[in-house]
């Protein structure tokens, strides 16, 4: 009996050994995605929803298996909104993580830093920027692309605006940022091509608390419209500042940059006739029933919004599509940068919260300016502008 018994006991130990074998064999290495966003500093409204969208969607991904039974590792720093310590953040993600794509960085100015680290790394990088700099020329950024809409595109949907209601001498303002920098390039560039003639070319500081000055100058000009590039406190505050001044006869116009209601809440009913073109993912109860982004676009809203109980913006939105891309191209081709590079420049028809991006050899960005809507802000909130 007793011999049995530890014959029995013997089998049961085999069995156990096994079974956790075939488990341990049947674990798999986890799939790795570096993302670097300007969670805290001047640029955190960009880089906060960011993290919060990425992580959001690395757990919804390992809540359903991972990808391929890999597990999914987001690897996420902080770049405090600095150049230097988002170009250190990007070569540890290299260097030590060793991951094979990066989503990020929130800030255009820090993306450009890092285009080089990346290229000679030889690792893609789908920046959340907006400057067409991250991207052209294409022939020198072949590790780099990027998910929000281009500076350019949001020009062009200004202009042609602009256009439809016979204005065509305007002023500009831009802060002196990568952003705004990339911006003005893009206002004066596009200027004459499309017919429209700037009076007034204002700049400012990103720590400037009054802008009263470069607006007085403007009203001399006789400018039937002003054009505002920038983000964060300036781009509300140079709402104030135009309400204050009473200058609300010449209609005010903002980048894509002013793409969250808390630009709105934070401006406090001085925002109201405001306009800008923003993504379709803004306005989710605006966009018609059958147009293609309306069931990806409701779903991440619901989404966020039982998560975080906060309203989502633009540049969540940014990053949902760079991390759908990152984990997309994981799942077909694998865990080689080189392979995920190749996917992502041949990837067609992705249907994401900025716009249905369309990548080639000599578009790293794949969406054009039909990705914007220009909206006008009204009774506090977003409308489509008559």
């Amino acid at each position: 009996m007793k011999s049995s018994a530890k014959l029995v006991q013997m089998i049961l130990l085999l069995i156990t050994a096994l079974v956790l074998m075939s488990s341990c064999a049947e674990k798999r290495e986890p799939y790795k995605v570096g993302a670097v966003f300007s969670v805290t500093g001047r640029a955190s409204f960009l880089g906060e929803p960011e993290k919060k969208t990425a992580e959001m969607i690395a757990k919804e991904i390992n809540d359903k298996g991972g990808i391929g039974g890999h597990p999914l590792e987001l690897v996420l720093y902080d770049d405090e909104s600095d150049e230097t310590k988002c170009v250190l953040a990007v070569k540890r993600l290299i260097k030590k993580d060793k991951v094979p794509v990066i989503i990020g960085p929130s800030l255009s100015g820090n993306t450009l830093a890092v285009v080089k680290v990346c290229n000679d790394n030889e690792v893609p990088l789908i920046s959340c920027a907006s400057s067409i700099k991250i991207v052209a020329p294409v022939e020198d950024r072949k590790w780099i692309f990027k998910a929000a809409p281009s500076d350019s595109h949001s020009v062009e949907r200004i202009f042609e605006y602009l256009l439809t209601k016979n204005t065509r001498k305007i002023a500009i303002m831009s802060v002196s940022t990568g952003y705004g920098a990339s911006g003005r390039e893009q206002l004066l560039r596009l200027a004459p091509e499309m017919g429209m003639e700037i009076l007034a070319d204002e700049r400012y500081g990103p720590k400037d608390t009054d802008l009263t000055a470069q607006l007085t100058r403007i009203r001399g000009t006789g400018a039937q419209a002003i054009v505002n590039w920038s983000v964060g406190p300036t781009q509300v505050l140079a709402v104030k500042n135009w309400r204050d001044l009473a200058m609300t006869s010449i209609p005010f116009f903002q980048s894509h940059g002013f793409a969250s209601r808390k630009n709105i809440e934070l401006a406090g009913g001085a925002a109201e006739g405001v306009l800008c073109p923003l993504g379709r993912v803004n306005i989710p109860d605006l966009v018609p029933a059958d147009h293609p982004q309306k069931m990806v676009i409701m779903d991440y809203n619901k989404a966020y919004q039982a998560r975080f109980k906060e309203p989502l913006s633009a540049f969540g939105g940014h990053a949902w599509d760079a991390m759908k891309l990152a984990a997309e191209a994981l799942g077909v081709v694998g865990p080689k940068p080189a392979t995920i590079r190749d996917y992502l420049e041949k990837r067609q028809d992705f249907v994401g919260q900025g716009g249905i991006f369309n990548f080639s050899p000599t578009d790293h960005n794949g969406l054009t300016k039909e990705a914007f809507e220009m909206v006008v802000v009204k009774d506090g909130d977003w409308a489509l502008a008559p």
